[in-house]
Parts: C-alpha cells; structure tokens; sequence
C-alpha cells in the first residue's frame, strides 16, 4: 500500500449484520448466536460461504470460560471443504483489519469477518484487569471502571470537559439508539436527570458507563469486480490504520490519544469532510478524547446508532462500529464516514476505518 494506510486495491464492506444485543444471553451458545448473523450477512447479498476465500474472527477465551471457543465458533460458518481461516485475540475491528490486508495484497478477492463476546458470563471489571501490565499494575489489581474513572477525572481537571459534558453525550446516545432496534439501552433522559444518578465511581455515574453486553457480528468483505457484483451500493473503504500507546498508564497523558491521532492522519481522515463517525468510545468522556483526536467538528454527527453507550458487546463493538458506518453511507445518509475502535486500559490502543461510497 502506498501511501501506508491507504487502499490501492478497491475493497468495500459488501453487507453487515448483528445480532440483537442483551444483556445475558442464557439461551444460546456461541455457535447458536453466530449462526444467524452469518446467515443474515451471506443472504442480504445472496452468496454462501462456497464465495468467499478467507474466514477471520475476533474473540477472546476469557470472555466465553473455555479454551480454543473460536475454534468451536467455526461451526457457525462450516469450513468444510477446508479454506483459509484465522483469529485475532482482540476486536472484530482488528480481524477485518487482517482480512482487509490480505485482499490489498490480492491473495484473496472476499473474506467473512465476525466476532462474538459474552460479558454476562464473569465479572468484566476484574477480567479486563489482566489486559493491564503484569508487572507492575495487575497486580494491584485496579478495576477497569476505576481506571477510566481516573481518566475522566484527569480530563475534568484539565479543563477540557466536565460531568455535565459526559451526561449530554449519554443522553444524545441513548435518545438516538431509540431508532436503532438492535440497542440494548436506549431512553430520553435529560442531562439534568442523568445528573442525579448515583456514582459508581467518581466521576464516572451510571448512564457514563456501557452496558454489560452479549453480542455478536458480522461482516464481508469484497475486491474489485465482486464488490460491484455483489452490491448495487458498494461502501468502499479508503483508509485504514491502527496504533497503540505504551502498556505504562504512567508514561501517558491520559486526556489525549496520540495513537488515535497518528492512526487517523495515516487513514487519510482529513483528505474529505466526514459526514458521520461511529466512535467505540465505551465510558462517556472518552467520546470527548477521540473527538478531538480524530480533528472532528461540531457538523460531525457521532454514533447515530446509539454507540458502546447502547450496546458495547466486548470483541464485536468496534467491529459494530464500522458495520453502522457502512450502513449509513449505503442508505444515503451519508457520503464518507469514520469509524473507530478501542482496546485495552484508557483507550491504549486505537484503530481508524474511512469508508466512502461511490
């Protein structure tokens, strides 16, 4: 690719589904909750799994309480006869990530991309605390909520937001995920009403919080000609790039995300307007850090879906995130999109999909 981060080989986001996102899932397995959305994403555009040449999921054992579950997870796809198949430990972001270089390098012209996370099953907060540094933080075992607590309140005594500035961005989410039937919480609550939520940690109270999700998600991915074929509104992406920050929450300035910043300058961001951003900004003020990160403007209008806010499946919500990207473009809503996903502490690392269409 040249320049880094750009397309050189046309690549568009052919169909997307997900899931209705809950709060705990008791009915189903993985494979039982992946099978209709793979379903969903391969009938929208009238192909099987026979049309695609790469299979690549985002997924996380620690999630689902036993090893090697992405293998099991396959089931939902059928990889008989066998083809090309992998896994990241991370976000279905980051497998669309792999499968996308893989059709820049032209080795494959379509490729399935899902992911899948079951929050309900263990307390998240403690789980999320093994992402942390081994050495010198885990154990202290500091909770992922009292992490990006201490994130927001660097960012309140910056001065560059404030708890009343987080409630308005929960109630804007909430009121939009109310046009969005796969939200798992969605509600129009006033910003003073969400004020008089109780804390969970300061400053962080309840509506600033993600819900505790169960999810999965789905997209393919095509090149060239097939894109054309198999879609009559080709979503194309234009730029994609991802970075992270040091494992150290010490060495950084938690009130900005340099790597957001990096990875949205190499995505090309600000070649075009941006119409719409989906930002996986899962604590209500790191919507305010990866605004100003990715140079975004008041005529930006954020996660129109609802966003992590209404529903934030652990290892499906970025991926999401650029799915609903995908979606607003194809249905005219709007012409060149961003899309952002987050892993690990404190937004450590960051990934930036642009998405134009025809």
């Amino acid at each position: 690719m040249s320049p880094a981060g750009r397309t050189v080989r046309p690549v568009s986001i052919a169909s997307f589904a997900q899931m209705q996102n809950v709060r705990r899932d008791d009915e189903h397995n993985e494979v039982e909750m992946l099978m209709p959305v793979v379903a969903e994403v391969f009938g929208t555009i009238g192909i099987t799994k026979d049309d695609v040449d790469f299979i690549c999921s985002g997924s996380t054992d620690y999630l689902i309480g036993g090893p090697f579950s992405f293998v099991m997870a396959l089931d939902a796809v059928g990889v008989w006869p066998p083809r090309a198949e992998s896994h990241v430990e991370m976000d279905g972001a980051w497998a669309l990530y792999e499968a996308w270089t893989l059709l820049q390098e032209g080795e494959v012209d379509a490729a399935l991309v899902y992911s899948f996370g079951r929050s309900s099953l263990g307390d998240l907060r403690e789980i999320l605390t093994l992402q942390l540094d081994p050495y010198y933080l885990a154990p202290l075992w500091p909770d992922t909520v009292s992490l990006a607590a201490l994130q927001a309140r660097a960012l309140i005594d910056s001065g560059k937001s404030s708890e009343a500035e987080f409630a308005a961005i929960a109630a804007r989410s909430r009121k939009d995920a109310l046009a969005n039937p796969k939200a798992q919480v969605a509600g129009d609550r006033s910003v003073d009403e969400l004020l008089r939520d109780e804390y969970v940690v300061s400053p962080l109270r309840r509506h600033a919080l993600p819900p505790i999700t169960d999810g999965a998600a789905a997209v393919v991915l095509a090149a060239g000609d097939k894109a054309r074929q198999w879609s009559d509104k080709p979503v194309w992406i234009t730029g994609f790039d991802h970075r992270m920050e040091t494992h150290s929450l010490g060495a950084r300035d938690l009130t900005s995300s340099p790597s957001t910043a990096k990875a949205a300058e190499v995505a090309g961001v600000h070649d075009g307007p941006v119409d719409v951003a989906e930002i996986h900004a899962p604590y209500a003020h790191q919507e305010v850090i990866v605004r100003e990160a990715l140079g975004l403007d008041d005529s930006v209008r954020i996660n129109p879906s609802g966003g992590p806010l209404a529903a934030n499946p652990m290892m499906s919500a970025g991926l999401i995130r650029i799915g609903e990207a995908a979606e607003r473009i194809r249905s005219g809503q709007a012409g060149r999109a961003v899309a952002h996903a987050t892993s690990g502490p404190c937004l450590q690392q960051n990934l930036v999909c642009v998405l134009e269409g025809a």
